[in-house]
């Protein structure tokens, strides 16, 4: 929590949105920049990686640790340098101005030089009886994080676009049956993964299906069905249950501010700098291709870094921003709008 003996400054140099690992890596190099970094955890502490049985495939931890004890160690590293964690959620971005405006649901307002944004991603979840009280004990939203654990066992995917067929092959190394529950009669695949998955001995396609629970006690040991057609009830003995029928960018607060791909992920270029100057992001926010912690934690290495730059550049200019409206800040970077955008398209 923030010290109400020692306030925060008038105006933050860089305020982080989101508890993820990009976000604790971009706390940990502000703070080692010496930014005076302020995080927002948000309501989803710690991120999808809080959700993980155990990491394994994280470099420098030969034995694996839960994803809940990686973030506190993330979290422990960068506050030792000085990052100060505010546990909050963000309610309202203003970037129509600057210093931006951050304002949470616990009714507080900062202003900042600079956003690092990393508020992630979330699986869409099958919402059913079972899901939420099973997850981590047998449900998963990610096979290359988890499959491990299920070696030897029988396993149940649930959709039928590119994510879920991906993920049954990565499985069928570890699992002895992989079945495929699809609510379609054909999947929405690329033609390379439909066949690769129809050759593979250990799938199995279930049909015009739904998961209707999933069931256990303490772990997953079925799940209930229906037919979509016959609307015949039906039951699967399973070990594990992996859904991947999408994720949703949490993406409410940039809507009509900055600028987003057809899938709702903020667009950034290779210094992960959005179309609004001083504004950056990292992590699944903006990366709908590898979505991995590895990967997350190089994201905010970079995005701080480049904010450390943009703030340098400001002060190294004697540049002094209050009261301008976004058309004057923009111009007077070095880093446009229109830069953005001619850079974005080469990236």
């Amino acid at each position: 929590m923030a010290d109400n003996k020692n306030p925060r400054p008038a105006v933050e140099e860089t305020i982080i949105i989101g508890s993820g690992p990009a976000g604790w890596t971009a706390g940990l190099y502000t703070a080692r920049g010496n930014l005076n970094p302020l995080l927002i955890t948000g309501n989803d502490y710690g991120g999808q990686v809080s959700l993980t049985y155990e990491v394994e495939n994280y470099p420098g931890f030969p034995e694996a640790l839960s994803g809940p004890e990686l973030v506190e160690k993330m979290k422990e590293q960068a506050e030792k340098f000085g990052l100060t964690v505010e546990y909050d959620h963000v309610s309202e971005i203003v970037t129509d101005q600057h210093p931006f405006v951050v304002r949470t649901a616990n009714g507080k307002e900062y202003k900042s030089k600079s956003l690092i944004l990393s508020t992630g991603a979330r699986p869409r979840f099958l919402e059913v009886p079972g899901e939420k009280e099973l997850t981590g004990k047998g449900v998963s939203y990610c096979a290359t994080c988890d499959g491990f654990f299920f070696r030897g066992k029988e396993l149940v995917v649930v959709g039928g676009g590119d994510s879920a067929l991906e993920e049954a092959l990565f499985l069928t190394k570890f699992a002895t049956k992989v079945r495929i529950i699809h609510r379609r009669d054909t999947v929405r695949a690329c033609k390379i993964l439909t066949t690769r998955a129809f050759a593979n001995e250990k799938i199995e396609f279930v049909w015009n299906t739904v998961v209707t629970s999933i069931n256990g006690n303490g772990s997953v040991s079925s799940v209930s069905t229906e037919n979509t057609i016959t609307g015949r009830a039906g039951e699967i003995k399973t070990d594990g249950v992996f859904v991947y029928i999408g994720h949703l960018p949490n993406n409410d607060l940039y809507h009509g501010k900055l600028h987003l791909d057809e899938d709702g992920h903020l667009i950034t270029d290779k210094k992960m700098r959005t179309n609004v100057a001083g504004i950056f992001a990292a992590g699944e926010i903006q990366d709908k291709i590898y979505k991995q912690i590895a990967t997350s934690v190089g994201q905010g290495c970079a995005a701080a870094m480049q904010t450390e730059k943009f703030l340098a550049e400001m002060e190294s200019e004697g540049y002094h921003s209050a009261g301008m409206d976004a058309r004057e800040f923009q111009e007077s970077c070095t880093f446009t709008p229109q830069k953005a955008e001619r850079e974005l398209v080469l990236a």
